[in-house]
């Protein structure tokens, strides 16, 4: 009897070694599984306020915060979200462990889930507090959560292993939120510009953020959004027509002969550099003139005009249309653009 408790204990250890061979792990999806909420979406931070860092240890102060973090905090800011599915799937394809392919499901369900009627997407979501369910094209928000949903759409970038069941609704998201970028590119008297970088989820208007944030056109996240349009396979002709507004917009706008200068313990500044081109940051809804936002909620018309904190405190301008206006439209308009 003795002899074959211990025969079924070693084939019982046995088959439980196999199954865990068969599952490996990535360190990183383990620590994504732990900090991922209850509604799918992931914070960009803690309770706390502390920053979710994946490369600290779990320790239990650690996982004490990450339980007390409300599902309130689950956003697509800083990549927040969108960084953990995409890694997630990669990392199911890579190690075939099924609990990170159920995590990054449950995560593009909440993407669905956050998406307003209109097509957009908020910052945050379900919070609604200050600027937070503003449609959001500021850092990539939204576009981050397209190009994912695009590729389960498409199958493409290892989203093929997402379960099919995900395909239409990835299909009809993606449409809806083309539609709502259509819309919201601003016109200026008859002629499409560009995009802001926050929108009334509402109204559609232009809005603002931060107090350094002023409504206005946004150089940086239209980028972004041209770049997203020109990844769709059959653009529209409302696509095409947005895109060439967009680029003709960036081709009068552009600074040449300057590169924004912000380095440590220097004043930021441009400075002349013959191989560059610039933008502002945020230009004037109206008269296309840049615009900068300091802390007290003033919007300046010179950079130097900024509190010494804001001026080198951001990015105010970048070379951001520089490669879409010299390489890649010109290369997408002879594949896609005419």
């Amino acid at each position: 009897m003795m002899r074959i408790k211990v025969l079924l204990t070693l084939f019982c250890s046995m088959l439980l070694a196999t199954s865990y061979a068969q599952f490996a792990t990535d360190s990183t999806a383990e620590k994504m599984l732990v900090y991922q909420l209850g509604n799918g979406g992931w914070p960009k931070q803690l309770e706390d306020k502390s920053v979710v860092n994946y490369d600290a240890a779990l320790s239990p102060e650690l996982l004490a915060k990450i339980k007390s973090t409300k599902d309130l905090h689950a956003t697509f800011d800083n990549k927040a979200t969108s960084r953990e599915v995409i890694y997630l799937v990669k990392a199911y394809k890579k190690t075939g462990n099924k609990a990170y392919l159920q995590a990054a499901e449950k995560g593009i369900d909440y993407i669905l889930t956050a998406q307003y009627g209109n097509g957009g997407w908020p910052q945050y979501y379900p919070d609604k507090a200050l600027y937070r369910s503003e449609i959001t094209f500021n850092d990539d928000a939204m576009i981050n959560v397209l190009n994912i949903l695009q590729d389960v759409a498409t199958k493409r970038n290892d989203f093929e292993a997402v379960d099919a069941k995900y395909v239409p609704k990835a299909a009809k998201a993606v449409t809806a939120g083309v539609n709502c970028i259509l819309q919201t590119q601003v016109n200026q008297n008859g002629q499409l510009t560009i995009w802001a970088a926050q929108y009334d989820k509402d109204s559609l208007l232009p809005a603002k953020a931060r107090n350094f944030e002023p409504a206005s056109l946004a150089t940086s996240e239209s980028v972004g959004i041209v770049r997203f349009l020109m990844s769709v396979d059959k653009p529209s002709e409302g696509i095409k027509t947005a895109v060439a507004a967009a680029l003709k917009w960036f081709e009068t706008y552009k600074i040449k002969g300057y590169r924004f200068d912000r380095e440590k313990g220097k004043v930021a500044a441009l400075v002349a550099d013959d191989s560059s081109m610039v933008w502002a940051r945020f230009y004037d809804l109206e008269k296309n003139a840049p615009i900068f936002g300091d802390r007290d909620n003033t919007i300046k018309s010179k950079l130097e005009e900024l509190s010494p904190e804001r001026r080198s405190g951001y990015a105010w301008y970048g070379n951001w249309a520089q490669k879409l206006i010299e390489k890649e439209y010109p290369k997408w308009l002879a594949a896609k653009g005419k």
